[in-house]
């Protein structure tokens, strides 16, 4: 142990110094106990949903603690290098999302989303290309009017990166917003599946703006064997653990099949280069559906839903109170100048974006289907930003954008969690009260 580690006398920096000598454990331990804090801080006083409440929460610490380094009282260089070191990109995307997404999925009615298909399917794909088209060339432009220096194809990854909705910060706030269960079904839905086919247009945009620019043909195979590849891979993986969860009657037995899959079916995913993400759900959406119905006992049903009810919110937790202290990582040098004018415009920006790949494919399906009355404006304001965008934003290589991108990730991340997400029941409310006949608009 390095001597600063053995230091016993107390002045206002020891106690972030100290962090620099926990192990792997101890911050994990922090972080979960700042976790259990921020739950109590929000049940007692707050009464939000866990992930607006535990963000801002978080947030109001990390502020504070700025504000006082700002002001000369107290040294948190070394709580920012901690920040910095726990890998926020690695820990959500090649971890927590695994058990997330499967929890997501476990509990969504297939035979439910499968007559939503064509909407979902259609907002996942077409609606993702669309936002982030619209949101790049906007921020490109919007750059150029305030006389920032950002290349179209590094505004266009920034679009990939802000375009998925996050089913983490979807799924928890729309349990308590009280959406009607259609419009609920289709955010849950397009949430389950956007973000695997976002981090496919991310990658296919980083290695044309960082790499060597890929050929259309090459990009669409690619897209096809992500996509297509992560469909098949799922749906094999939950027909198999369907069948092994039949020859089985022994909950504890049960549960860790569950998790195997989880946890087993995403890295052979990544293993296989197709879309991790999408191999979860399709596989989660199979063992929750008919392994639910012909797989398992009674008693297995109920113990399995608690149990994945209990992983999900922990980790629901967590992730946001990790979102709310990514913000003593954040380059505060560089937000100068116009840079806070660009995240203001960024956001607002983001959300015209939504707002257009929504509108197109309802629009494409009005000639054959109904939408209930405002299901446009529900799934343009329900389609929050999450912990996957910041995941994504932190994966970027060092380029002379990236801080700037980032904090304007960061931005949108927060007021669509805070913002979209404190006035997300309000607009369910106003929604339910049109008339039964209205039309979508």
């Amino acid at each position: 142990m390095q001597l600063s580690c053995q230091r016993r006398a107390f002045d206002p920096g020891t106690l972030f110094a100290i962090l620099r000598c926990l192990s792997t454990f101890h911050l994990f331990a922090a972080v979960i106990s700042l976790a259990a804090l921020a739950g109590y801080v929000n049940y007692r006083l707050l009464r939000l949903p866990t992930a607006i409440g535990m963000t801002l929460t978080v947030l109001a610490f990390s502020a504070a603690l700025l504000g006082l380094r700002a002001l000369g009282v107290l040294d948190v260089e070394a709580a920012v290098r901690v920040v910095k070191s726990l890998q926020f990109g690695d820990i959500v995307l090649h971890g927590m999302l695994a058990f997330l997404l499967f929890a997501g999925a476990l509990h969504v009615d297939l035979a439910k989303l499968r007559g939503e298909g064509v909407t979902v399917g259609l907002l996942a794909t077409l609606g993702v290309i669309i936002a982030t088209a619209v949101t790049g060339v906007l921020v490109w432009l919007a750059a150029g009017a305030l006389g920032l220096d950002i290349p179209l194809l590094a505004a266009l990854v920034f679009g990939a990166v802000v375009a998925p909705t996050d089913p983490i910060a979807v799924l928890g706030i729309l349990r308590q917003a009280g959406v009607p269960q259609h419009l609920a079904l289709q955010i849950t839905g397009e949430s389950l599946f956007n973000d695997g086919v976002a981090v496919v247009v991310f990658i296919a945009l980083a290695d044309a703006a960082f790499g060597a620019p890929p050929s259309a043909a090459h990009v669409a195979g690619f897209f096809a064997l992500e996509v297509l590849g992560a469909l098949a891979l799922g749906a094999a993986l939950g027909y198999a653990a369907n069948r092994l969860l039949a020859q089985v009657d022994d909950y504890p037995v049960e549960i860790l099949m569950s998790l195997a899959l989880a946890a087993g079916g995403y890295s052979l995913a990544e293993v296989l280069h197709v879309s991790a993400p999408i191999t979860v759900v399709v596989a989660g959406l199979l063992v929750g559906t008919h392994g639910r119905a012909f797989s398992m006992s009674e008693r297995t049903r109920r113990r399995l839903d608690e149990f994945w009810e209990l992983v999900d919110y922990v980790l629901n937790a967590t992730l946001f109170v990790l979102i709310g202290l990514e913000v003593l990582a954040l380059p505060i040098e560089a937000l100068r100048g116009a840079t806070p004018w660009l995240l203001a415009a960024g956001v607002a920006i983001v959300l015209l974006a939504r707002l257009v790949g929504v509108a197109a494919p309802i629009g494409m399906l009005r000639a054959t289907r109904r939408f209930a009355p405002g299901t446009i404006r529900m799934l343009t304001w329900g389609g929050l930003k999450g912990g996957i965008s910041i995941a994504l934003a932190l994966s970027l290589p060092e380029f002379a954008q990236r801080d700037l991108l980032l904090a304007a990730t960061y931005a949108v991340v927060v007021f669509s969690v805070l913002v979209q997400g404190l006035t997300l029941k309000p607009l369910a409310v106003r929604i339910n009260s049109y008339p039964a006949a209205a039309r979508t608009r």
